[in-house]
């Protein structure tokens, strides 16, 4: 029946699908069931509509119910955390990192971690974020280690306003349970853990390459040191589960507070896609890659220096695209090239360099020829140089043991970053320059979140600002409301307003 522009319909629960039905999507666009998707799905399952694509997405009734138990129990550990004393949060992050540092324990977790890459490899899957190496272990340690040490901020008061008979305070508390998809990087687990701090849960999801690692942690250090330290159970909670289809289910729930995700773009994009259509805030990590701009008034030996610094293993920050000042090329482009040698000699491989067709007369010739290029599938035989679009200079490389970068030359520092902010996922810019003058145009027009004059590789929470991070943000969905680049544990609260009547008749 319509009544008034309202469509009045009845409710009824999905338990089959056709192949070829159609499904609406966007409000005014439709998108057919496959074949394959028709025969999987059984009453129970649960279907997901990505309005921004279009995409189906199947969660079988055993991962839904996984992930709502997990966020359960989140919740409710949410609720007891208000009665933990902040004493007691120290004494849990002190215990876990003991707990890691503990050679003993350790090498349970050594060896889940060794199964892990063993089967990555097997698949030809990438084990460059996936190896617990001694210094991942080390940085796991000290994070948490930073966080029993940085003073609590639960209940602080912000602001206080003062009325004649009554006064208002402002005050921090807690956001509440925070989903966390993450990719195979065991590190995280600290970077995760740093929303108790704050007084929140966490529950997360790690990618299947290191499922094995984290049930490990999980098993002997985390929960331990929750039971230790007498938090709630349920605190920090794994989403125990290898598929995609838990990580849609724990973020299209609505209960909790912050959806957080990490890992490539379109994978990061589409939980974000499914989190804000449960009405959840996102903040996503996707998409990096850092640009780098040569000025005027450029350094050449710096320039040479911060390419290869910025290309020591590929992670978010690290250098993708360069910009060489078309005046300067002639001495500018053979540091470039030199600074991608370095950082593969110190790799053991082969550079690889995408450029465009106005970089060619720089080029020497011997840069032409095939090489090894370290890929996830093993050593592969191509070009170490290969021309590229200018329209893609945004493409970011996943590069796996070669660095790997793309190379313009550009007619002023104004363009660059005029294709910066077009292309890019304006996440880390910097420019090479010593003109005070050039450093100052470019921070005021360049549109990125972390702007320096050397090294891409500073962007990082633990790094810059001693505060383990939960993923650093770029601009290439709109700038952020109220909060900077990095999400830290302690940048994850609301506030509450509490009343102080001084008055009996006190009225309105």
């Amino acid at each position: 029946m319509h009544t008034g522009g309202v469509i009045q319909s009845s409710v009824s629960t999905l338990s089959k699908l056709e192949p070829g039905q159609l499904i609406v999507f966007g409000g005014n666009q439709t998108t057919a069931v496959p074949a394959d998707l028709a025969a999987a799905f059984v009453e129970g399952d649960r279907l997901i509509v990505v309005d921004d694509t279009g995409d189906l997405l199947h969660i079988p009734q055993n991962e839904w119910t996984t992930a709502s138990t997990a966020v359960s129990n989140a919740s409710s550990a949410f609720l007891a955390m208000g009665a933990v004393s902040d004493a007691a949060i120290t004494d849990f992050f002190e215990q876990f990192a003991a707990n890691l540092a503990n050679d003993r324990i350790f090498q349970m977790v050594q060896r889940a971690n060794e199964q892990d890459i063993a089967a990555a490899n097997k698949r030809g899957r990438s084990t460059t974020r996936l190896e617990l190496s001694s210094t991942m272990r080390t940085d796991m340690i000290d994070g948490l280690r930073l966080w029993r040490d940085v003073p609590s901020e639960r209940d602080s008061v912000i602001e206080t306003i003062d009325h004649q008979d009554w006064k208002l305070e402002q005050r921090t508390a807690g956001l509440g349970p925070v989903g966390f998809i993450f990719e195979g990087r065991p590190n995280v687990f600290a970077d995760a853990c740093g929303v108790l701090r704050g007084g929140n849960s966490v529950v997360f999801r790690i990618g299947s390459d290191a499922l094995g690692t984290a049930r490990a942690i999980v098993e002997h250090c985390l929960d331990p040191a929750i039971r230790s330290a007498g938090l709630p159970s349920g605190v920090v909670t794994l989403v125990d589960s290898s598929t995609h289809a838990a990580g849609w289910a724990l973020f299209s729930d609505p209960r909790l507070a912050l959806a957080v995700a990490r890992g490539s773009g379109a994978a990061v994009a589409q939980l974000g896609a499914v989190a804000r259509q449960a009405g959840t805030s996102v903040s996503l990590h996707g998409t990096g890659g850092g640009w780098i701009v040569t000025g005027e008034d450029c350094d050449q030996v710096r320039l040479e220096a911060v390419v290869a610094a910025s290309l020591d293993r590929k992670v978010c920050n690290t250098v993708n695209t360069v910009c060489v000042l078309a005046s300067i090329a002639t001495a500018a482009v053979p540091r470039v090239l030199a600074g991608l040698e370095r950082a593969a000699q110190h790799r053991g491989t082969e550079p690889k360099l995408h450029v465009t067709e106005n970089v060619r007369p720089f080029i020497p010739g011997d840069w032409f020829r095939k090489a090894s290029i370290n890929r996830a599938e093993g050593m592969v035989s191509e070009p170490r140089v290969e021309f590229l679009d200018a329209a893609d200079l945004g493409v970011e490389w996943e590069w796996e043991g070669s660095p790997e970068i793309s190379l313009t030359i550009v007619d002023s520092v104004e363009t660059a970053v005029d294709l910066f902010n077009a292309q890019s996922p304006r996440f880390v810019a910097s420019l090479i320059s010593d003109s005070a003058t050039e450093q100052d145009q470019f921070w005021a027009t360049v549109d990125a979140p972390f702007v320096g004059d050397g090294f891409t590789r500073w962007v990082d929470g633990q790094y810059a600002l001693n505060r383990p991070e939960l993923g650093l943000s770029n601009w290439q969905s709109g700038r952020l409301f109220g909060r900077g680049g990095v999400l830290s544990g302690n940048s994850v609260y609301t506030v509450r307003s509490r009343a102080f009547q001084r008055s009996d008749t006190l009225r309105r």
